[in-house]
């Protein structure tokens, strides 16, 4: 079974030509000899007018092994809510396969995590990832994770058995977590905001993440994933978080009265 795109020719170019050439736009071309060793990232999944120049600096600076595991916000509500796919994911720009050695680890290590295909078919949060991890990583394998509502402890839980997968796995992994920030807000409310719980992954504090967002009202579609990567990544040794950028649709549009909010950061 092949898992089919969803949003491709409305997030992104859906030809192959055009779609390379715009991850030749977006990515920038950094040499493997000056990018860092990291973690996980936080990636926006607008479409790439909006946020595909933040999501592509995000990518550039980190070495990207064959593996991805990839969470993000179920916006349909279809499927379990902790759902992960196995089917292979046709793209535009080929045919990318799940990682079934890591994906039945994580199974065995997290009994929450279930495997549905449902909750995947026509999300646009992990897609519209996928070409900027192929453009750095052409042997790239994939372990996608969509994360519903669900509670910080059941986070908690969750993560340790993905960072006891992942260390059984024995191989490098690289944890994306995809999200937008603030939506529909002014430019200065959404930067307000949006701020608040930058600090927080900056200081690599999921809980405070996860209880900023949810308290003060911030529209971060894929809080609980971010909080769930950086659990899983405190987990398994990280030290540090840097900001590579942030903006706001409104640099596309022009209209800065209703923007969502764009972060690219690095965890390592």
């Amino acid at each position: 079974m092949t898992r089919l795109p969803a949003v491709a020719d409305r997030f992104y170019p859906g030809d192959p030509e055009h779609l390379r050439s715009a991850m030749k736009m977006l990515v920038p071309a950094v040499p493997e000899t000056e990018k860092q060793q990291a973690q996980g990232v936080v990636m926006p999944h607008a479409g790439y007018i909006y946020s595909g120049a933040t999501a592509g600096n995000t990518i550039s600076r980190v070495r990207v092994p064959e593996t991805v595991l990839v969470l993000g916000p179920n916006h349909h509500g279809r499927g379990a809510a902790l759902a992960l796919g196995t089917d292979d994911w046709q793209m535009p720009m080929g045919t990318v396969s799940v990682d079934r050695q890591l994906a039945t680890t994580i199974l065995r290590h997290a009994p929450r995590i279930v495997e549905d295909s449902e909750a995947h078919v026509p999300e646009h949060s992990l897609e519209v990832q996928v070409p900027f991890l192929q453009q750095v990583q052409p042997k790239l394998r994939l372990v996608p994770l969509m994360v519903a509502q669900v509670s910080y402890e059941i986070c908690q839980s969750v993560a340790r058995g993905l960072a006891a997968a992942i260390r059984e796995f024995g191989k490098p992994v690289l944890i994306v977590a995809s999200t937008d920030m603030s939506h529909y807000e002014s430019r200065p409310q959404a930067a307000k905001k949006d701020r608040m719980a930058i600090e927080r992954i900056l200081a690599l504090d999921p809980q405070g993440l996860y209880a900023t967002v949810l308290g003060s009202g911030i529209s971060m579609c894929g809080v609980i994933p971010t909080a769930l990567a950086l659990l899983v990544e405190l987990e398994l040794g990280a030290t540090r978080a840097e900001l590579v950028q942030y903006t706001d649709s409104g640099e596309a549009s022009g209209d800065i009265r209703q923007v969502v909010g764009y972060a690219g950061l690095i965890i390592s």
